[in-house]
């Protein structure tokens, strides 16, 4: 008698007629919660961290500021989506700040000289696609690490902004009335900026689900060689998503000096390291391939949320870049833990 034959007969002794190889069997339905769970738990940190501040400040529900908080969302959230993009890949983008800066001086610049707002506008998308063009053929042509070339390209941008605004803030003359309304502005109620985030966040969803670009994106950044053979035009890949970063950070830098009504060298400071934040937060793996645009809304709004609150109880700055450093650290530790899980 074989040996397998003589497990199931001792199986069949003992009273269990399942092989002593086959699996487990696990509740279909039990998987299903516990799915459902994990894919939720963002949403939860969201829920809970809002329950906490209003506990914590009465101020916190006040629709006054729930318009701050959207508008901050908008803000860092359209810049989040594009770098969701670049890492995606596996790659990283440290010019998005500093780009959001290079463009609010342009914009101001091009306002403050009677070019008129048509014309500005365009040059604020212009040095978005610029900087994002430059960042993909540098990662691309030149192999130069990510981290390097855009570090470089962070330095470059910001040092052009400071150069054309002489270091000093540029309003934006006689159109500040009418421009104002991309960024101040509101349709039935609804902050403008919260608008086009919405239409970039959907956009950028649809182009990662039910795209061939999209599906590029994610096999490049799980295996790039492995997408290379299979047929993907990996360098292609990877210079859209680079300027789909610029442009949307561009598009950020408009967003806010049409708020603000002046340009300002200095805008967008550090918010590469709020945007990488919020990707992490939202699940997005720093190695590639894994995430979804839900989870940077998420994330986006975690962080605004938490901003505000500790805004409203007046914590320093300097604790609140603290407490942002230990999230990012803890969110990247949790990733490593789950997905050493489930490789086991």
């Amino acid at each position: 008698m074989s040996t397998q034959k003589i497990a199931s007969v001792g199986n069949s002794q003992n009273g269990n007629d399942r092989p002593s190889n086959a699996p487990e069997t696990v509740n279909p339905r039990k998987n299903a919660v516990v799915r459902i769970l994990k894919q939720g738990a963002i949403g939860w940190v969201l829920l809970a961290l809002c329950v906490v501040a209003y506990i914590a400040t009465p101020y916190f529900l006040t629709v006054d500021n729930m318009i701050i908080v959207a508008r901050q969302t908008a803000l860092v959230g359209i810049v989040a989506v594009g770098m969701t993009f670049v890492i995606l890949t596996a790659g990283i983008d440290l010019s998005v700040g500093a780009v959001v800066g290079l463009t609010a001086v342009s914009v101001s610049y091009c306002l403050a000289n009677g070019f008129g707002i048509g014309t500005a506008l365009a040059a604020g998308v212009a040095v978005g696609l610029l900087v994002g063009a430059l960042n993909g053929v540098g990662v691309n042509l030149a192999k130069v690490p990510p981290f390097i070339m855009t570090l470089g390209m962070m330095t470059i941008a910001r040092g052009l902004a400071l150069t054309m605004s002489n270091g000093k803030p540029i309003g934006v003359g006689a159109e500040a009335e009418i421009f104002s309304w991309i960024g101040a502005g509101d349709v039935l109620g609804i902050p403008v900026p919260v608008l086009i985030f919405a239409v970039v966040a959907g956009a950028a969803a649809f182009v990662l689900r039910y795209t061939s670009f999209g599906r590029a994106v994610y096999a490049v950044g799980d295996n790039r060689e492995a997408a290379r053979l299979s047929g993907i035009r990996v360098k292609r890949t990877l210079f859209i998503v680079y300027v789909i970063a610029g442009l949307l950070a561009a598009l950020t830098g408009i967003i806010y000096v049409s708020r603000l009504t002046v340009g300002e060298p200095t805008a967008g400071m550090s918010l590469e390291l709020d945007a990488i934040a919020i990707v992490v937060i939202g699940g997005t793996s720093l190695f590639g391939g894994q995430g979804k645009i839900s989870g940077t809304i998420i994330g986006a709004a975690i962080v605004t949320v938490l901003s505000n609150l500790l805004d409203l109880l007046a914590v320093s700055s300097f604790t609140q870049q603290i407490i942002k450093g230990v999230i990012v650290i803890a969110a990247v530790i949790l990733e490593r833990v789950q997905n050493r899980h489930a490789n086991d």
